[in-house]
């Protein structure tokens, strides 16, 4: 017997993918093209007679089939709003999510266009007058079984994760102390913030996850949806000096408060949840180790040298959390 260890996602073969295609109804092509994703697979899948679809399949054990379905409404909704969000497709019977042997999956069209120019002060403004009607309707109700972005989250059980099964012994006292002291320094921050309303977000609103194409983002990839503040949607926009951030931050409010109401209290979070998603995803890395897609693509992980330059950008946090927030 052969010692070499296999992941879920090796089953995932040009037949298999097109098996569960056509396990819908639908009649393959044969062309597939794999598209960049690491936390799930996702696909362009030609369908005779048709446009080509986009298929995603789900990581095992990551999301719930009733967590999956209420990113799927949440997604649905914001489009029954006419907002441009590229939902997953249903079935006859209303269905969206789907599974296939061991795998949950769904469909989605394809669409076409290319990461928008943040430093566009317009693009900014329109991503803004969106943001803000996503987070209108995002307010209207609470997500069940989606979790919460915090601390715990994204910080305590990531730190547990590390300590335990990544970093190297010469790192690890020097991390656990700076990271005790920013999950500190966050806990009193939002401690201090008691009225910040949590609404269902998109989570992860950075470039890659907008289309560009006639004059509007269309939203994407709404796997990371989270009740999160509102900031949470915005913090990834903005990027440069200080000076430069206050006039990107300045040109995406004047299109969002065309729709939503903005605490500016919440600017007061913007490090704290910068310092919490720098713990996540070197937590994410280590988590998704096993999957041959990461060693492949994020050589430099693990290395003394990658814990040596987080330890040092964290500790960078720990001073930018000393300083005053940006304000408008």
């Amino acid at each position: 017997m052969s010692g070499t260890k296999t992941h879920p996602f090796d089953q995932l073969t040009p037949d298999f993918i097109m098996d569960a295609v056509e396990s819908l109804g639908y009649r393959c092509d044969c062309r597939i093209l794999a598209l960049n994703s690491y936390e799930n697979r996702v696909y362009q899948v030609g369908i005779e007679d048709q446009q080509p679809l986009i298929v995603k399949f789900y990581r095992p054990q990551r999301w719930s089939p009733r967590q999956i379905r209420e990113e799927h409404c949440f997604s649905q909704e914001l489009t029954d709003h006419e907002l441009p969000v590229v939902a997953p497709l249903a079935d006859e019977k209303g269905q969206t999510l789907h599974s296939y042997r061991n795998f949950m999956f769904s469909l989605s069209p394809r669409k076409g266009g290319h990461a928008p120019e943040l430093d566009n002060l317009e693009h900014l403004e329109t991503i803004g007058r969106l943001l803000g009607r996503i987070h209108l309707i995002g307010a209207g109700k609470a997500f069940k079984f989606r979790p919460r972005l915090d601390s715990t989250s994204h910080g305590y059980d990531c730190v547990s994760f590390i300590s335990e099964e990544s970093i190297p012994d010469d790192y690890r006292e020097s991390y656990l102390a700076l990271t005790r002291d920013l999950l500190q320094q966050i806990d009193e921050r939002f401690a201090r913030l008691p009225d910040i309303r949590f609404i269902r977000t998109h989570g992860d609103c950075h470039s890659g996850n907008m289309l560009w194409r006639d004059d509007l983002p269309h939203f994407v990839d709404f796997d990371d949806a989270r009740m999160a503040p509102a900031i949470q949607d915005i913090w990834m926009l903005l990027s440069g000096a200080e000076d430069q951030q206050r006039r990107q931050l300045d040109k995406i409010l004047a299109g969002y408060l065309q729709f939503y109401d903005f605490n500016p209290a919440e600017l007061q979070l913007i490090e704290p949840l910068r310092t919490l998603r720098m713990i996540y995803y070197s937590a994410w890395l280590a988590r998704r180790w096993d999957d041959p897609a990461f060693p492949k693509t994020f050589p430099w992980f693990n290395t003394v040298q990658y814990w040596g330059e987080h330890i040092l950008e964290l500790r960078e946090q720990l001073a930018a959390l000393q300083e005053p927030p940006l304000q408008l």
